[in-house]
């Protein structure tokens, strides 16, 4: 009697090897930084300020020079291109900050956001506005007159509307009260289990390990550690190194 197979890994979205980028010539922030993201994945990536974890978002996204390394979404080479070329090739990004058009209503926002195939936009509208009704509600507001975690639901509902491959966000609870911060990382979860792969760089460490997959813990521009959520969250050196206490309640 043959023994049963396992299954299969899931298919590689993205995969970033050997990264070395930064702002200036000469000057690196990421230092041969490597991930992977599976299908339906949620990764996690954690580490101190200063570590290069936005630096990665931005370089994968086209917004930070690549000095060497490779970025490959869907077994494409996407590696340096501008942002507006790799949003038609299904990478979605997030940004910390002024992430919405303040003077442009609800609508127009998520008009934005399919700008370059303008004629689905019914049919992304509707997948936005399932997985959160309230912009359904609001859709004639202006952006400008919502609340923090409200402004980054509609930053997060434009970015999906051209259907991306992957979803990188950049620090999406920073800012928030502890109330909203877990409204947020409600969204994100509701965001993958749509079947959407997400990229989610996060200071709340210990919040971020309990949500995702699989996380990476970034430090001076590379991937010093790799797990899953829970086996990061109780490796000593982790908690030693960049966890410290918060670990203590997991």
């Amino acid at each position: 009697m043959s023994e049963p197979t396992s299954a299969a890994p899931a298919e590689a979205v993205v995969t970033v090897t050997d990264l070395v980028a930064g702002y200036l010539p000469g000057v690196n922030i990421l230092n041969g930084c490597s991930i992977e993201a599976r299908q339906g994945e949620l990764i996690g990536i954690i580490g101190p300020n200063g570590a290069g974890k936005s630096t990665l978002l931005k370089a994968m996204f086209g917004l930070v020079k690549v000095h060497s390394g490779t970025v490959v979404v869907r077994g494409k080479n996407l590696t340096g291109l501008k942002a507006n070329k790799l949003v038609s090739q299904g990478i979605g990004f997030v940004p910390q900050t002024n992430n919405v058009f303040a003077s442009l209503t609800i609508e127009e926002n998520m008009q934005m956001g399919l700008f370059q195939r303008p004629k689905v936009f019914k049919e992304r509208f509707d997948f936005v506005t399932d997985l959160f009704p309230e912009l359904a509600k609001r859709r004639s507001q202006r952006a400008g007159s919502l609340s923090g975690g409200e402004r980054q639901m509609v930053a997060m509902g434009r970015a999906l509307m051209m259907d991306p491959a992957v979803l990188l966000l950049d620090e999406p609870s920073a800012g928030l009260s502890p109330v909203k911060q877990d409204e947020t990382f409600l969204r994100v979860h509701e965001i993958n289990r749509a079947g959407v792969c997400v990229i989610m760089v996060e200071q709340n460490a210990r919040r971020c390990l309990q949500i995702c997959d699989r996380g990476y813990v970034l430090d001076q521009g590379k991937d010093a550690y790799t797990g899953t959520g829970r086996e990061l969250m109780n490796d000593p050196k982790v908690i030693q190194l960049y966890l410290g206490t918060l670990a203590d309640t997991a």
